[in-house]
């Protein structure tokens, strides 16, 4: 699969389990399976037990990356850049009381011919703001930001960059949104290009949207 569509990478965030939600919807589970991608990108929220962060961690198997940043309802950790998520100082303890590892507030990482930013997106005023999000994607000095928060899905070029939102997984409400389509995305960096497919849970059905862009000059 990967030598057909280049690195996958899996993006996803905002599970806020059990908190808000139970579980990742049962179309999805059947979808993600472990070993078919070589990233995952979190976008931060992921709740409050350690389980979830290890079953991202299988998904992309032994040795692959899984890039996680805060949310505004986890554990943050200091800011830090790219390479591939361990637990922090204090992950031992994390472990031992079952919950999941501090992550750096944001993150940035290489994929193909892309920098790649990852942040969760409630640092950023005016909240899901485009202007205010392009000043971050130029202090990361990133072609693509990753983001949270937001639940709106999708890719949205804006000033010379992209910017991704992968929604909920679980389809969690948020404070401005009490309904929300559970959501995820899946990119197949290759070279200059990206092909970003939408995965989203209309009706108890999976619909999927594709967009492709390439890395401006």
């Amino acid at each position: 699969m990967a030598a057909n569509f280049g690195e996958l990478i899996l993006l996803l965030g905002d599970h806020h389990t059990p908190s808000r939600t139970h579980t990742i919807p049962e179309p999805f589970q059947r979808m993600l399976v472990p070993n078919k991608m070589q990233h995952v990108i979190c976008t931060g929220n992921i709740g409050g037990d350690a389980a979830e962060y290890e079953r991202l961690k299988e998904l992309v198997g032994n040795g692959s990356c899984v890039h996680c940043v805060a949310g505004e309802y986890d554990f943050g950790g200091a800011s830090g850049g790219g390479g591939c998520s361990s637990p922090s100082a204090d992950g031992g303890n994390a472990a031992l009381n079952n919950l999941p590892p501090s992550f750096p507030e944001t993150k940035v990482i290489q994929l193909g011919s892309f920098r790649i930013g990852i942040i969760g997106g409630h640092q950023v005023v005016p909240w899901g703001e485009m202007s205010a999000l392009a000043m971050v994607r130029r202090r990361l000095n990133v072609d693509v930001l990753v983001c949270g928060w937001r639940r709106k899905t999708g890719v949205v070029e804006y000033e010379g960059g992209y910017y991704i939102f992968p929604g909920s997984i679980t389809g969690a409400y948020s404070s401005h949104d009490p309904k929300v389509n559970p959501s995820f995305l899946l990119l197949a960096v290759q070279g200059t290009n990206i092909v970003c497919y939408v995965y989203e849970l209309i009706n108890g059905e999976v619909d999927v949207s594709k967009t492709e862009f390439s890395k401006q000059q």
